[in-house]
């Protein structure tokens, strides 16, 4: 049974999505970038990346298009949305859910989960990011926390101009391990 698991012992599903827009009431998926972690380790044990075929181009916010990317000859490979989130549910059972900004791109999965009817399996707590830098570096004169700003702190390189999905899941969970460490 999925209860039973302890918490600090299911698997991290560290995501970030690249959309057509803010809102998720009319934006699309289009990319998912996943990176399975084991807490106990915190070594990557699977990754996720995949473009998604959008299915209502036309409500797309052009500047959320620049920042992503998006080139309509980069999507002819894209998978469906039902096949990108049974792949996802596929990769992340047990996991306990985690992003640069949970509320965000939690957001539009769960809409996606029920829009395709793929069963979500993870545990129902999330694991934001920037709550935890926040946590820890609000007294060490840290003034954003935003994923760029925690990038610079570390000393990690800072994402491409265009993002990518699996981009932003890879700085997000080297930013959790750095953060961990202050911790620890």
């Amino acid at each position: 049974m999925i209860n039973e698991i302890p918490f600090t012992k299911r698997p991290l599903a560290i995501t970030d999505l690249e959309m057509t827009g803010l809102d998720a009431d009319v934006h699309e998926i289009i990319e998912i970038g996943l990176v399975v972690v084991n807490q106990e380790t915190m070594e990557i044990t699977d990754e996720l990346d995949i473009k998604v075929k959008p299915e209502h181009i036309e409500t797309a916010d052009p500047g959320a298009l620049a920042v992503n990317g998006y080139r309509t000859e980069d999507w002819t490979n894209a998978v469906s949305l039902t096949e990108a989130m049974q792949l996802f549910a596929d990769k992340t059972h047990n996991a306990a859910f985690s992003a640069y900004n949970v509320t965000f791109d939690w957001a539009f999965l769960e809409r996606a989960f029920k829009k395709t009817n793929v069963k979500n399996t993870m545990d129902y707590h999330r694991i934001d990011i920037p709550s935890i830098a926040w946590a820890l570096l609000r007294n060490k004169n840290v003034n954003q926390i935003k994923l760029s700003a925690l990038c610079r702190y570390f000393g990690i390189p800072e994402e491409p101009k265009v993002h990518r999905g699996i981009n932003g899941a890879r700085l997000g969970y080297e930013v959790l391990k750095k953060l961990l460490t202050l911790d620890g």
